[in-house]
């Protein structure tokens, strides 16, 4: 199973695609995540935040997580496939459970990074990541 998360082979272009789109995804949710980092007790007393488990904290926390720690472990190449997961789950809660009854204009957003975690969860990091670098000492 271990080979699998690290498993990194492709072609050269492939890699280099694979690296630019882990950059711009990993890069622009930061810019979603650190705010809400930096304003975590301003957006839980106003109330802006989905409830968890009746917790709108443990919401934030968990968006927190996935926005900015797993983006940084996405932007590194580092548990790529795993760190992909809680950001799919993230996208997938914002598009159909807190924008729910919004517009479609609304859940745009979170389906555009949406698709691209998708596609970095099946395809892997690439060569230009950690993982590879794991990878071949494991080997």
């Amino acid at each position: 199973m271990l080979k699998n998360i690290f498993n990194t082979s492709h072609s050269g272009s492939t890699d280099a695609g694979l690296l630019i789109l882990r950059l711009a995804v990993g890069i622009l949710m930061l810019t979603h995540g650190i705010p809400k980092l930096l304003n975590f007790s301003q957006i839980v007393e106003a109330g802006m935040f989905l409830p968890v488990l009746g917790s709108p904290v443990l919401g934030l926390s968990l968006a927190i997580f996935a926005e900015v720690l797993m983006s940084v472990f996405l932007i590194a190449g580092l548990f790529t496939r795993i760190s992909a997961l809680p950001l799919i789950v993230t996208m997938l809660v914002a598009a159909f459970v807190a924008h729910a009854g919004d517009p479609f204009s609304s859940k745009e957003p979170a389906l555009l990074f949406l698709f691209p975690y998708i596609t970095i969860l099946l395809a892997g990091p690439g060569k230009y990541s950690l993982d590879h670098v794991i990878g071949r000492i494991w080997k």
